[in-house]
């Protein structure tokens, strides 16, 4: 079933895209005159998988967010865990913004919370099993998911990187990579301690 989600996602964020670039307008000579405006970089043209990195890495941050909130309530918690939970929603929450930005500058809809666990989302259960752990069992736990969620993260920047074609959107892909190749790190390191 979450394979033909995420088809008929993928069909509306192409439909949306197609829609934008025939409506780009061409050219007209006058985008250097004195008091025209030029677009900024994230108006720049945006191919589809621009427009699917955008649209499901906000489902994938807003998950991210949900479980460090989820962590971050638990008595007992090594302040480790807390600290890259906190990092991790301080970092993701703006790109959220950005990343809608994007997608209304774009005329993309956003995705439903419809990815799969391919993408390193968690489960109904698995999130259910977070908010049911305690102190030290639910940070190992965290990390372990959160290990997951950022494979699946770095893999949907990775495409972006080699596929996109929006010049702001491939640097945030680059800058997810490596800002959660090194937590992933981060994250082994504190469950082999």
């Amino acid at each position: 079933m979450n394979t033909i989600r995420r088809a008929l996602i993928t069909g509306a964020v192409v439909l949306s895209l197609g829609t934008l670039v025939a409506c780009t307008p061409t050219p007209s000579g006058h985008e250097n005159m004195p008091g025209m405006s030029q677009s900024p970089a994230s108006d720049a043209v945006a191919n589809d998988a621009d427009a699917m990195f955008a649209s499901m890495m906000i489902v994938h941050h807003e998950q991210a967010i949900e479980m460090s909130d989820l962590v971050l309530a638990k008595e007992g918690l090594d302040p480790d865990v807390a600290d890259l939970a906190t990092r991790i929603k301080e970092a993701q929450g703006p790109e959220i913004e950005q990343l809608n930005g994007w997608l209304d500058d774009w005329d993309v809809p956003a995705a439903d919370d419809s990815m799969d666990h391919d993408d390193g989302m968690m489960s109904a259960d698995d999130m259910a099993a977070l908010e049911a752990a305690s102190g030290a069992d639910a940070g190992k736990l965290f990390l372990e998911q959160m290990i997951v969620h950022h494979e699946g993260a770095v893999n949907m920047a990775e495409d972006e990187v080699e596929n996109g074609k929006n010049p702001d959107a491939t640097a945030l892909a680059q800058k997810i990579i490596d800002a959660q190749t090194d937590e992933i790190a981060e994250m082994r390191g504190l469950l082999a301690g």
